[in-house]
């Protein structure tokens, strides 16, 4: 089986080792060879966290500079910041709603111009995705769901060897009963979301 790399960022409370948890159920599933690995960088005060996951016949989750074929990001600055891990030709997914760091929100930083961060992006990779995943998590009906409407995204771009059905079989093992509806609803807005942008 070909080897998919994928890193996933975000910044703590984002929901992104859910978001490698359900992918890695969802491999399961299809009996997909999985690997994943995570760095939390101060979980709780908003600092980055990164997941690392290899779909294949891969002997290790490290994915060193350059090596990813997907890059998944919740936030995008965080794209920005883990841009080293890609190439000419990496697919890069990015939330477009900033979260600001603590040092930008009391005014000792600058966040980083929207426009020059994805054109730089764009520069540097195969192809750049954008979407509004806050925006489309809340009108699934909970603004947590920005991890889910990106694995929507990351699905309907059809590169990792799991299907949209073993995704949502896996959403429904592996979160909360309370949110189901609003998390299958969330990915759905994710995959129609990036159809435009991939065809």
């Amino acid at each position: 089986m070909d080897i998919t790399r994928l890193i996933i960022v975000a910044v703590g409370g984002q929901g992104n080792l859910l978001a490698s948890k359900v992918l890695g159920e969802a491999a399961c599933r299809e009996n997909v060879p999985v690997r994943m690995s995570e760095i939390h960088g101060m979980a709780q005060r908003g600092g980055v966290v990164e997941s690392a996951m290899v779909f294949g016949d891969a002997e290790s989750t490290i994915i060193s500079d350059g090596e990813a074929n997907i890059l998944l990001s919740f936030e995008p600055l965080e794209a920005l910041r883990a841009i080293k891990k890609c190439n000419s030709r990496t697919v890069v997914i990015t939330n477009t709603a900033p979260l600001p760091p603590f040092t930008a929100a009391i005014g000792k930083g600058t966040y980083p111009d929207m426009d020059r961060m994805l054109a730089l992006l764009k520069a540097k990779t195969g192809h750049l995705i954008t979407l509004d995943a806050a925006r489309l998590a809340k009108s699934a009906g909970n603004e947590l769901s920005v991890n889910i409407v990106l694995l929507g995204a990351l699905i309907e771009i059809d590169l990792l060897p799991v299907t949209p059905e073993s995704v949502q079989a896996a959403i429904k093992e592996t979160t909360k009963k309370a949110f189901l509806d609003t998390n299958l609803k969330a990915l759905e807005l994710g995959r129609e979301a990036v159809r435009d942008q991939i065809s």
